[in-house]
């Protein structure tokens, strides 16, 4: 069983930045491939970012290329999403998942963190 943990969400004005950490525990860390996913009021799960196990693969959604950058940093076990230019749009709770191997669509996540909010305020 892999443990999530996501910390950081937060209160934040539009055009302020937000840094979320997903901490991982109880198996290999370097074997998933990571991503965040965010969910907002009376909408879907949707996709944003996923990183692959070795980092070398990176994937964005549309709605968040060039603002929010994800990495990993496997001696801590733990994924970053650094979250730049906020916009209201972006309020959600934000969700880390684990996939074994590379990153795959949503339903093929294996483990899910329990959630972080974060609210951008216009």
């Amino acid at each position: 069983q892999l443990r999530l943990v996501e910390s950081g969400g937060g209160l934040v004005q539009a055009g302020g930045s937000l840094r979320l950490s997903c901490a991982a525990s109880g198996r290999p860390f370097s074997s998933y491939a990571m991503g965040w996913f965010r969910q907002a009021p009376g909408k879907e799960r949707e996709f944003v970012t996923a990183i692959s196990w070795s980092g070398g693969s990176i994937y964005y959604s549309d709605s968040v290329k060039g603002r929010f950058t994800i990495s990993r940093d496997t001696a801590k076990n733990t994924v970053l999403l650094q979250m730049n230019s906020l916009k209201p749009e972006d309020t959600a709770v934000y969700y880390c998942a684990a996939v074994y191997g590379e990153p795959r669509g949503e339903d093929e996540y294996d483990y899910w963190g329990q959630g972080t909010q974060v609210t951008v305020s216009s």
